[in-house]
């Protein structure tokens, strides 16, 4: 059987690179998989969340995939906290886990900067928490980016060291399922930077909360150069803006960025512009409409995560009691 485990952050404004690089994905493999879609809340809070916002943003993110396309009633869509398993486990795994594996997990040191003794305990050991929502599955793959590759090293490398710790053969290595290169969206104000939730101009990103005259003022205010676009992806070096805007529109096309590039020729950024936001607000548009109309009726959204526990429960228990079993616990 394969199972994938994939999560998002509910820390606020779903956008673009969250639909391209994750979500999108997530529908597509949804016929393939038995699929295990997650809320990560207990990630979000190892930075500060206002409380009232982090319950919206649950929810948002929530309406955000059931609106493009994620079917929670044949897969599990529920948020982490809701499930003992993950902080179970992710102790479990925080005795099994060596400090040196986290000294070298590269985000630690983005998110800390040069301040890390102020660091959350948390923030520093939330890899093994990532490793405890793939493993309390037994997931055998992962969606992953670029950037999150590190993380699944390391739930593969925990999962060997616990099976080698006590002889046992229980946890599989997952294996890592990589997005197009085209889905890694960077930010509309400066195309060397990834597009993220977290910058301080809305214009540097889509959010799947805009509305069509939200996004055409967006993409129109989208920074470029004065070079009209390149022919071939060899033109396109030193041009990161145009790249991305290029990537961006293939993206949403389901098409080759080189089709892409080559379709555009020749052509002004004011004219490609008008062409990226029709097909921006064809495909974005009826996601923003239908998230707006879940998001009117909370209770729905909440029954559909209290549904997605239960039924992750129901996976994540016998496998936790199996651990309980394997390290030595007493159990109820």
């Amino acid at each position: 059987m394969k199972r994938i485990f994939s999560g998002v952050q509910p820390t606020g404004n779903l956008h673009l690179g969250n639909y391209l690089g994750a979500i999108r994905n997530w529908v597509r493999l949804q016929d393939e998989y038995e699929c295990i879609f997650c809320i990560v809340d207990m990630h979000a809070i190892t930075l500060w969340q206002e409380p009232k916002e982090l319950t919206r943003n649950i929810r948002e993110v929530t309406a955000g995939m059931i609106a493009a396309g994620v079917d929670a009633s044949k897969h599990v869509v529920f948020n982490q906290s809701m499930v003992p398993a993950h902080a179970q486990l992710a102790w479990i795994f925080n005795c099994v886990a060596r400090m040196g594996w986290l000294n070298r997990m590269t985000q630690f040191k983005d998110k800390a900067g040069k301040h890390k003794e102020n660091a959350s305990v948390g923030l520093f050991a939330y890899p093994n928490l990532m490793s405890a929502d793939i493993l309390a599955y037994k997931a055998t793959h992962v969606p992953v980016g670029e950037d999150q590759k590190q993380h699944l090293e390391l739930a593969r490398d925990t999962a060997q060291k616990f099976n080698n710790d006590f002889g046992v053969e229980f946890f599989p290595q997952p294996e890592p399922i990589i997005p197009p290169e085209a889905a890694r969206i960077m930010s509309l104000r400066d195309g060397a930077k990834k597009m993220s939730k977290s910058d301080e101009s809305d214009y540097s990103r889509i959010n799947m909360t805009d509305d069509a005259d939200t996004i055409a003022l967006k993409i129109r205010k989208a920074k470029t150069d004065l070079e009209p676009l390149p022919g071939t992806l060899e033109g396109l070096e030193g041009r990161p803006e145009a790249s991305n805007l290029l990537g961006i529109y293939a993206a949403l096309a389901d098409k080759e960025k080189a089709q892409v590039v080559s379709q555009f020729e020749g052509r002004q950024f004011s004219e490609f512009k008008k062409e990226l936001v029709d097909l921006a607000v064809s495909v974005l548009g009826p996601i923003n409409t239908e998230m707006k109309r879940l998001m009117t009726d909370t209770a729905h959204i909440d029954s559909i995560l209290r549904s997605g526990a239960e039924r992750a429960d129901a996976i994540a228990r016998p496998i936790i009691k199996d651990v309980y079993d394997i390290v030595g616990f007493l159990r109820p």
